[in-house]
């Protein structure tokens, strides 16, 4: 597995910082004492057009996870689930709202939450990060608008159709007169 970014470490980093099961210890490998008088900001939507999600408007909660792992499996809170209530998401436009809740109908509960699951890793945070670029994939999938296509591109692909058609028919010509000219004729 890759290591996680920088900038997945700190957004994880912050949504562990706004959760309710936060703590006061910092190791000294937290990105905090790593880059000191840093405030970790997120990347804002118009840098990179990923959309900047509002991590204290999320629930964040961690719960024992399945599969393989030995004991550690049944003593440690590594699975991540993170949920937010989306018709209330006011930092969602209200069309990608929309499409989000036609598109992931199967991850909405009953009282309209979003929720997102991971445990593919044995640590809290990667699992987290892993949450939260799941929310951000979601989010900027429903973002995008369809390419419109222009008359050239309806052109090239009636053109191409027409070709493939054309193609199909002449086989078709050739395998009929092969197998007419393998039919014996009696007279």
């Amino acid at each position: 597995m890759a290591a996680p970014s920088v900038l997945v470490l700190s957004r994880a980093l912050q949504a562990i910082r706004g959760s309710r099961f936060s703590s006061t210890y910092r190791s000294a490998y937290s990105l905090d004492r790593l880059y000191p008088g840093s405030d970790l900001r997120t990347v804002a939507q118009g840098d990179q057009g990923e959309p900047d999600i509002p991590v204290d408007r999320l629930t964040i909660s961690y719960c024992k996870s399945s599969g393989p792992g030995g004991q550690n499996v049944n003593k440690v809170n590594t699975k991540a689930e993170v949920r937010f209530h989306l018709a209330s998401a006011d930092w969602i436009p209200d069309d990608a709202r929309q499409k989000i809740s036609v598109q992931c109908k199967n991850r909405i509960n009953r009282s309209g939450e979003l929720i997102v699951v991971s445990e593919q890793s044995r640590y809290q945070m990667e699992n987290l990060s892993v949450c939260l670029e799941k929310i951000r994939s979601i989010v900027s999938d429903a973002m995008k608008r369809p390419k419109m296509q222009t008359k050239e591109d309806v052109d090239v692909r009636r053109a191409r159709v027409e070709k493939s058609n054309r193609e199909r028919l002449r086989q078709k010509k050739i395998e009929s007169s092969l197998k007419q000219s393998r039919q014996l004729s009696v007279d």
